[in-house]
């Protein structure tokens, strides 16, 4: 009996010392990023050359936050970073607040988290530019389509656009969204979060909103190819509704993952933004290349059929003319 219980105790070491081992592999180190980073006291926010992000619209720095637009209607504000960002794995945490004096579903409109090719653009897609080339993070207040019943705002969606697509407000951008979920973030007495991760081409956002300290799931979409290069920014606007949107910090960390062999292979550079495997309006899948076999006995089996209907057709002329010369004689 005892050793069976040394063999068992023996065999259970050992289990443990493997799963230890898979966990440090899966383990991923993380570094935050100051140049891509906007936290207290906002130092290096403005117009000076020294600053690392830029204002933009009606966006304002205080002590505390950066208003990217009051609670005033038709109002539009953004902050750029200036620096490109060539990291190929990283995790951005948002630490936001919405609040405002109108009440649920009278207020509006959100604001968007970017990793885009063109920075300070203003446009109609929470305030920054349509068609744009990157990745779109919207927290959206405001439910625009009206016969929607499932959807509960204000509502988190994330989208990846090539410069083809367009964002359909009149829909809440459904028809390119990647991913979602309802997160009530308006008007809360402890501090709202969510975090954007992008690890070995796998896009993952989470929310801490509860005041829980607990990050929840929200969206998790293999096969998001980001290039390199690109900017880093936030933007809002209010119409005939608002809403107060802050930025209270923008974290960025650079983390570090083991890759295998295949894995370096997979995650080679791309220069343009695509998603495997998801069909979306406006992109047309490329139709692949035809092989020589194929396109031989295309041709060989069309000129075959063509033959024969030449063949048919002499031959029912012949019959004609047959037929005809009796009629006469």
């Amino acid at each position: 009996m005892a050793a069976v219980a040394r063999w068992w105790r023996a065999g259970l070491a050992g289990l443990l010392v493997l799963l230890l081992r898979g966990a440090r592999a899966e383990q991923t180190e993380e570094h935050l990023k100051r140049e891509h980073s906007l936290t207290k006291p906002y130092q290096g926010v403005g117009s000076s050359s020294s600053s690392l992000w830029d204002l933009m619209g009606n966006a304002m720095v205080t002590t505390q936050y950066v208003r990217l637009t009051p609670d005033m209607q038709s109002k539009q504000g953004a902050v750029w970073n200036r620096v490109p960002c060539y990291l190929r794995d990283w995790e951005m945490q948002v630490h936001f607040k919405i609040h405002g004096q109108g009440k649920k579903n009278l207020n509006g409109d959100g604001f968007a988290i970017w990793y885009t090719k063109d920075r300070m653009q203003p446009g109609p897609v929470f305030g920054s530019k349509d068609h744009f080339l990157g990745l779109g993070v919207f927290v959206d207040t405001y439910p625009n389509e009206e016969k929607q019943q499932e959807r509960v705002f204000p509502y988190i969606s994330a989208m990846v656009n090539n410069g083809s697509l367009t964002y359909d407000h009149d829909r809440d951008g459904r028809p390119t969204e990647l991913g979602g979920c309802t997160a009530m973030v308006r008007n809360l007495n402890h501090d709202t979060f969510f975090v954007i991760r992008y690890v070995k081409r796998r896009l993952t956002i989470m929310i801490d909103i509860d005041g829980k300290h607990e990050w929840r799931d929200c969206i998790d979409m293999p096969g998001v190819h980001l290039p390199r290069g690109y900017f880093f920014g936030t933007s809002s606007v209010t119409g005939d509704l608002s809403d107060n949107h802050d930025i209270i910090s923008l974290k960025l960390y650079q983390l570090t993952v083991e890759r295998s062999p295949e894995e370096e292979k997979r995650d080679k550079e791309v220069f343009l933004p695509i998603v495997d495997n998801m069909k979306l309006p406006g992109v047309e899948a490329p139709l692949e290349p035809m092989s020589g076999l194929a396109l031989f006995l295309i041709v060989f089996f069309s000129l075959v059929a063509l033959v024969f209907a030449i063949v048919i057709g002499v031959i029912v002329y012949n019959k004609w003319q047959e037929q005809s010369r009796k009629r006469f004689y």
